[in-house]
């Protein structure tokens, strides 16, 4: 237990130096934005005069250094800056996408996960048989398959021809309509889940492989153990470790591929908010989602590695 908590308190300490990282790199190139935010805030329309004023109230006329931890003592207190002539707040529009995307982060990898266990361990049950060389064909296609081209195609048989899931339109709540969330987020889920399905029932295959050929295994199916109780009991617990640390990598390609999805579907997460920052010119906006974005990313893939303990109590000893 002790070995466990030392792990723990060693990711967690890691924390906030990988936060403060990312909080520099993300202002850090920021900064060489050609857009000026003055002129952003006032319009085009403003004089010389309002737009000096503007910057020496707001600080841009400091040095970087000045800048960045204006901008740390503003980010702890929850302030990101505002965008737009009306002077919104970042932060209320990044709360409001970044669980929008989450959810559909979250429903991709549910989706890779189930799919690419079943199919992983379907492929080495029945190894170099016909279900093992159908597997791997798909694997390779879905691998090879890019989720924005998928996406498109999605739209086209399942919106377009078959009318069966809608490709667009308002996105319900799914605390008060939960069926019609899931319609809505489903092909967007299953675009984001394809590719990575191709990459991980491959790295489960050939995990369960490895360990259908140990030697506890064969002891227990000649003690009379029968073999689904083997699989489901040993062999798939010690298969999921290489599994998991591939899924860690990927979790920030779900990320970062929901965004791009989301355009695509019109879903209104952080995928809209930062095309919307890019066409409007914010750098606020813009900053702020990619943000959010990479801290996600850094405490998502802190909490992979804790599953790691979990799976395999071996770990705990490192």
């Amino acid at each position: 237990m002790s070995n466990t908590l030392r792990l723990i308190g060693r990711r967690l300490l890691q924390l906030p130096l990988m936060l403060l990282g990312i909080t520099f790199l993300v202002f850090f190139v920021m900064s060489f934005s050609p857009v000026d935010p003055a002129r952003t805030a006032l319009g085009e329309t403003a004089s010389p005069e309002a737009l000096e004023a503007y910057r020496e109230a707001y600080g841009l006329n400091e040095p970087l250094i000045a800048r960045y931890i204006d901008f740390l003592v503003g980010l702890f207190q929850g302030d990101l800056g505002s965008y737009s002539a009306r002077s919104l707040p970042v932060v209320d529009e990044v709360a409001r996408a970044f669980p929008i995307t989450l959810s559909l982060t979250f429903l991709g990898l549910f989706v890779a996960v189930i799919v690419a266990t079943i199919l992983g361990v379907t492929a080495a049950v029945f190894r170099d048989r016909w279900p093992d060389q159908a597997i791997r064909i798909f694997g390779v296609a879905s691998l090879s398959t890019p989720s924005f081209w998928l996406a498109v195609l999605l739209i086209q048989l399942f919106t377009l021809q078959l009318d069966l899931l809608p490709g667009s339109g308002p996105l319900p709540s799914a605390s008060e309509d939960f069926g019609g969330w899931l319609s809505r987020m489903a092909l967007p889920a299953l675009a984001l889940a394809v590719p990575v399905i191709g990459q991980l029932s491959r790295v489960v295959r050939t995990s369960m492989v490895e360990e259908l050929d140990r030697d506890y295994v064969r002891t227990a199916l000649g003690a009379g153990v029968p073999r689904r109780v083997v699989v489901g009991r040993n062999v798939l617990r010690n298969a999921l470790i290489t599994p998991v640390t591939v899924l860690g990598l990927r979790v920030g390609y779900l990320l970062g591929g929901a965004v791009v999805i989301e355009v695509i579907f019109a879903i209104p997460g952080m995928g809209t908010l930062i095309l919307n920052g890019v066409t409007n010119n914010e750098p606020n906006l813009v900053q702020g989602v990619t943000l959010a974005v990479a801290l996600a990313f850094v405490v998502m893939n802190i909490i992979v590695d804790l599953l790691y303990v979990l799976i395999n109590p071996r770990i705990r000893a490192v």
